[in-house]
């Protein structure tokens, strides 16, 4: 069962489901603005409404599911998602696309957080890197393929696209029940109460190695993230694509993640954790750099704008593995709880770049580069400071 390939394709398919939250209704913006007769900033707020709940409830997942069992959580939150999903598409104004797309945050992190958890609950040691590594690499392609659902099926109407949304996460559900293993069994369970959710959350965010870790965790992220969230101005407005070129960015960010992950997968066993991750911050910070330089010159063609951010993927997807492990190890008796903290820190940093900073630096591509560049060097001051990428010294 460990070895199973539809095993870790479901997983992968698990973690997808929130790139697929966000990104397949991007090239959707222009049209919800007129059908629901909202603004640009009343649009951008339904992504917010989104991070939001997500980030604050993926602080549950994990220990819901440490209590209930893994799979009943997925069951549970991604029925939730598939009749909020359903209730977006029959929005009939931006107030109820707000309501729906909250629920849609409260429940699409179960699959997420649990699916990283249950990556540890069955993988120890390098095999568990390069499981990471194979998932991360899978779900690395959501965020191409997305935007592309999105852009065909604006040939139908945007409700398609919620549509498209709710059948994903009811064929998840079937799936995980069919293939997936119970990493929970009863013995295991912790019993699920507010004194005990604050309790391991006292106790894990001042382990001080796991605090910074999954800093570090958020702070890259939302490097690149900061794109994903401003494409409609970055990519519409400032490169002049059109809502079905959005694959002009997100095809190549998204081989450079499916690379680095590969690379990450073949690092395990031969290279120790912390020199990858020295590689992978020198890699970032110089792709970060170039980055800044391009978007300062004058516009020649939008793959020049493109290639820096897809090419600094690849360090971002080679460092993320080694990261996310080194944190869960830290709590191995609440895995789930540990899984959902990391979940967490990584979302509230994208909920703060799509409500406060992509708005404040989106009115100029070298503005959004010298946020990835301040978000890459929180995330190295964090690192730094780990055991983990002290010891390469």
């Amino acid at each position: 069962m460990r070895n199973s390939i539809p095993l870790v394709y479901v997983l992968a398919g698990l973690t997808a489901l929130a790139p697929f939250s966000i990104d397949t209704y991007l090239p959707a913006f222009p049209l919800l603005e007129r059908d629901l007769g909202a603004s640009t900033v009343e649009i951008q707020h339904s992504l917010s409404l989104y991070l939001l709940p997500y980030a604050l409830m993926t602080l549950f997942h994990g220990a819901i599911s440490d209590a209930i069992g893994r799979i009943t959580t997925i069951r549970w939150g991604l029925g939730v998602f598939v009749l909020a999903s359903i209730g977006c598409m029959l929005a009939p104004n931006v107030e109820t696309l707000w309501a729906m797309r909250v629920l849609q945050g409260l429940s699409a992190g179960a699959g997420n957080v649990v699916a990283r958890a249950m990556v540890r609950d069955l993988y120890q040691g390098v095999e568990a890197q390069r499981v990471m590594a194979t998932v991360q690499m899978l779900f690395g392609i959501a965020p191409a393929v997305a935007p592309i659902i999105g852009g065909w099926l604006l040939g139908i109407h945007w409700q398609a696209i919620f549509g498209f949304l709710a059948l994903y996460a009811a064929l998840m559900v079937w799936a995980a029940s069919r293939y997936l293993p119970e990493t929970m069994p009863q013995e295991k369970r912790t019993p699920l109460s507010f004194t005990n959710v604050c309790r391991n959350y006292q106790a894990i965010f001042s382990h001080r190695e796991f605090s910074l870790l999954v800093f570090a965790i958020g702070a890259n992220f939302a490097a690149f993230f900061l794109y994903v969230l401003a494409s409609p101005v970055f990519l519409i407005q400032h490169l002049g694509l059109s809502s079905q070129q959005f694959a002009w960015m997100f095809i190549p960010t998204v081989c450079g993640t499916v690379l680095g992950s590969w690379l990450a997968k073949r690092a395990a066993g031969r290279y120790s954790g912390q020199q990858v991750l020295r590689f992978a911050y020198a890699w970032m910070a110089g792709m970060a750099l170039v980055n800044l330089v391009v978007s300062m010159l004058p516009l020649v063609h939008a793959a020049f704008n493109i290639l820096p951010i897809a090419l600094f993927n690849i360090g971002l997807a080679l460092a993320m593995p080694v990261l996310s492990i080194s944190a869960l190890d830290c709590h191995p008796r609440i895995r789930g709880t540990a899984a959902s903290a990391q979940a967490f820190m990584q979302m509230l940093f994208a909920t703060i770049s799509a409500g406060l900073v992509a708005p404040l630096v989106w009115g100029h591509p070298a503005g959004l580069a010298v946020a990835m560049l301040g978000y890459l060097l929180l995330g190295w001051l964090a690192a730094k400071r780990t055991r983990l990428f002290a010891q390469a010294a």
